[in-house]
């Protein structure tokens, strides 16, 4: 790995100088969302910029298990999990990165099961880029971030949709 990125907790979520919210709502289950999470081959249909995942510290999932993650243009996050309650929440972090693409990294996805099989997806993507932030690049490629972290979020409900139905037809 090129670079170390801070190592950032939770709390990252409500101070970081960029963040990005979306959520979905979808019929499946939060076992069925959390299913499709784990799934390493699942990130890649749902996450344009995902080209593979990688569990580095195995199963199951916990507070402090690692993955590789790679991406589009070579970059490469050794990711750790900072939070982990299956079926709730899921939050990982940036130790390092192939790139020195950002300073600190952490996406944290919340799951609120609504019943009648339906819940609530909430994905929070928060970074420092290390730049001063409120430029003209953020001014511009901040809509443009939230619309695709919208519409991959909408891609992976779909997704879990689909194999939450194909469940109940077998």
């Amino acid at each position: 790995m090129t670079g170390s990125c801070e190592k950032v907790g939770v709390g990252f979520f409500d101070s970081a100088p960029t963040v990005h919210r979306t959520s979905v709502e979808v019929m499946a289950t939060p076992d069925q969302v959390f299913e499709a999470f784990l799934d390493a081959d699942a990130w890649v249909k749902w996450a344009m910029p995902i080209k593979g995942v990688d569990w580095t510290s195995g199963f199951p999932i916990e507070v402090g298990s690692t993955r590789d993650v790679h991406m589009v243009g070579g970059l490469v996050g050794h990711e750790e999990f900072i939070a982990f309650e299956h079926g709730k929440r899921m939050a990982f972090r940036f130790n390092e990165a192939s790139k020195d693409a950002v300073k600190a990294f952490a996406e944290d996805y919340q799951v609120t099961g609504l019943g009648a099989g339906r819940c609530r997806e909430e994905w929070t993507m928060a970074m420092d880029t290390g730049r001063k932030p409120g430029g003209l690049g953020e001014k511009i490629s901040g809509p443009i971030m939230g619309f695709m972290l919208a519409r991959m979020l909408k891609r992976f409900g779909r997704l879990v949709e689909s194999k939450a139905s194909a469940a109940v037809g077998a």
